[in-house]
């Protein structure tokens, strides 16, 4: 039982969900607020990223990233955003005008767009994949299909007394499996709130599922578009907007919108959990930050019901796109932390607790985009705050 174990829960598969449905960019780490760790992570992730891919022999590309301005008043957040961006670090960041753009997208119409010549696509599945084997190989054993439902302190006086000594936290699962441990890291993306109150630590920040619906062109509309191009984004929202992505296998992903999903893991328009759906709508948090962006929220939800309407959005960059050269596609989840004042949590999150249990547990509670590329960084931080906390 000295072992390293990785538990997953509600799947058979590793990458089956966050890592398996998010846009698959390599960011360069732009758009996160100088000095925070999201900003810091991020521009390390991305090196530690296509060096371990190259390690690896993962295939990537780095095809680059224009963040396109298309109306005057986004000029000066475009400009905000460059000077954002040489703070973090990120290399070779540049402002070209429209013939630029041009040059680099000709289908792609903009004022001003920021160049990010280091942002790329690889396929994080296949990383995840990767990363699962070097664990194995390191002498780690990997558990699927393993829904955590309670912890508790081993008795001395049972059966695994041995065990119960030397690794006293008993995690056991919905078919009332059980694994004994000396130290619990967690990394439960859209459950880490329930995790964290399973081992009786705070159930704050909360997690609001937001489900993300991708369009993907048509194959013989790929042409069109050569590397990534976002939209300038609205500063008040973690979302970063509809944007065209690239993908390794030669498609394009357009999008994605974002709406609130009725079931954590619920990646199509009906899916539907009553316990999902009851823990986000009588959270205090979701009706304030509701509220606050009602427009916003009403907007997207048109969006997701109308292809039209995404459609339109995307002509603000590419005018040849029309709606008889899109399909639907793709959708994930993000795990948006939210507080109790309805603000969401941008940053990422780490924490533990007191008592037997939360003093030997290490929560990572919020970990949003560009968690995906920033995940070996992500890693060593996590190491070395278990070597800090643990004392080991």
């Amino acid at each position: 039982m000295g072992m390293c174990i990785l538990i997953t829960s509600f799947s058979f598969y590793l990458a089956h969900h966050q890592s398996g449905h998010n846009s698959g960019v390599i960011h360069s780490g732009i758009y996160y607020t100088p000095g925070s760790l999201k900003a810091k992570l991020c521009v390390q992730g991305a090196a530690l990223c296509y060096e371990y891919c190259d390690q690896k022999g993962i295939p990537y590309k780095r095809c680059g990233k224009l963040i396109v301005a298309v109306e005057q008043d986004e000029i000066p957040r475009l400009k905000a955003l460059y000077e954002r961006g040489l703070q973090n670090n990120v290399q070779d960041l540049k402002l070209i005008g429209a013939k630029e753009i041009k040059a680099k997208e000709p289908f792609c119409r903009g004022l001003m767009a920021l160049d990010s010549p280091h942002t790329g696509i690889v396929n994080f599945k296949q990383v995840a994949q990767s990363y699962a084997e070097d664990f194995r190989e390191a002498g780690g054993t990997i558990l699927t299909d393993f829904e955590v439902t309670n912890m508790e302190m081993a008795k001395e006086s049972s059966s695994e007394s041995e065990d119960g000594l030397k690794y006293p936290v008993i995690v056991r699962n919905s078919k009332g499996e059980e694994i004994y441990c000396q130290h619990i890291v967690t990394c439960a993306g859209l459950y880490s709130d329930r995790l964290s109150e399973i081992s009786g630590c705070s159930p704050e920040p909360r997690i609001v599922p937001f489900r993300g619906d991708y369009l993907v062109l048509k194959p013989e509309k790929c042409y069109m578009v050569k590397g990534n191009i976002y939209p300038v984004p609205n500063p008040r929202f973690p979302f970063l907007g509809f944007h065209f992505t690239p993908r390794m296998d030669g498609s394009v992903w357009l999008g994605p919108n974002a709406v609130l999903a009725f079931k954590r893991e619920g990646y199509r328009l009906f899916d539907f959990s009553t316990g999902d759906f009851l823990d986000a709508v009588t959270y205090s948090g979701l009706w304030k930050l509701v509220l606050r962006n009602l427009s916003y929220g009403l907007s997207e939800m048109y969006r997701a019901c109308f292809l039209s309407a995404q459609v339109k959005q995307l002509q603000k960059f590419i005018p040849e796109v029309t709606i008889n050269d899109v399909l639907r596609g793709p959708s994930g989840v993000r795990a948006q932390a939210l507080d109790t004042d309805g603000n969401l949590v941008d940053d990422f999150v780490f924490d533990g607790g007191s008592g037997d249990i939360g003093s030997r547990v290490l929560h990572v509670r919020n970990a949003p985009s560009p968690a995906a590329t920033s995940s070996l960084a992500i890693a060593k931080m996590i190491a070395d705050e278990v070597k800090r906390r643990f004392e080991l």
